[in-house]
């Protein structure tokens, strides 16, 4: 569905991303690993058009989409989250979804002179849909407090809502579990799996928490130094070499084996 073909970014004499290739399989949740500054949110930032890329090709069902902006991406049905939640805080969690889709009626001026039934007729129809994203998500309790008010886990799920208001096809997630108590991020996790087997969403994760990585996330891929290192299952991943010394370098490396020959 993606493929991303030896793509770089670099920021001055930093490159971030450093010839980076990858695909990602249509209807797959697909975990993207890496330690610290290894370029997994840059490279993120590069596919979903907040970043241009120094170099490379993004391509997306065939068609080449390197370079394109956030708002025609999103058109194309490309969205992604970030790390820290971007609500609307003053508005409730429904209004915040209802602001999702684009095109309606009532941001034109002469529709709310002249037009006020089809606009009346459009916002019944989000309200609907609103409220069974909320309720799909569970946090339908919520759809009228403020989304400023939230906890960090529960505007994580918003998040995720206000994908399912457009006809998303691939959902890139940033740390969706960072600041998440269990409860609630294995309740992001039951909705990633539904969205997934229910809807044919395809996903991209980057996580830290490998028990959640495994529980929902095949292909593993993991980066480090801005280039790929290795591709698998999470238990290929962690058994092989080169993702171990990324994460614990060599000398802890060679301290492990020599303990565990010992």
């Amino acid at each position: 569905m993606i493929v991303v073909e030896d793509v770089s970014k670099h920021f001055g004499g930093f490159r971030a991303v450093d010839g980076a290739t990858m695909q990602i399989a249509e209807g797959s949740i697909t975990g993207l690993i890496g330690p610290n500054g290894a370029g997994k949110t840059t490279l993120f930032n590069v596919i979903a058009g907040v970043l241009k890329p120094t170099g490379g090709r993004v391509t997306m069902q065939g068609e080449d989409i390197t370079g394109l902006p956030p708002h025609e991406l999103f058109h194309k049905g490309l969205l992604r989250t970030f790390q820290i939640a971007h609500e609307f805080s003053s508005m409730s969690v429904r209004e915040n979804l209802m602001m999702v889709p684009g095109g309606q009626s009532g941001e034109a001026l002469w529709n709310t002179w002249f037009h006020r039934g089809r606009i009346a007729q459009e916002e019944a129809a989000l309200l609907k849909k609103a409220d069974e994203v909320l309720e799909f998500l569970t946090i339908d309790h919520l759809k009228d407090e403020k989304a400023g008010n939230l906890s960090g886990g529960q505007k994580k799920l918003l998040e995720l809502g206000r994908t399912m208001m457009v006809d998303a096809k691939i959902v890139f997630l940033d740390e969706v579990g960072a600041g998440v108590n269990r409860t609630l991020l294995n309740t992001i996790g039951d909705a990633i799996i539904r969205l997934n087997k229910e809807r044919g969403y395809t996903f991209v994760v980057i996580e830290h928490d490998m028990d959640f990585i495994g529980r929902l996330c095949d292909p593993v891929i993991c980066m480090a130094e801005g280039k790929v290192l290795a591709e698998g299952t999470l238990d290929q991943i962690k058994a092989n070499e080169q993702v171990i010394e990324a994460y614990l370098g060599t000398g802890l490396k060679n301290k492990v084996k020599e303990e565990a020959a010992g």
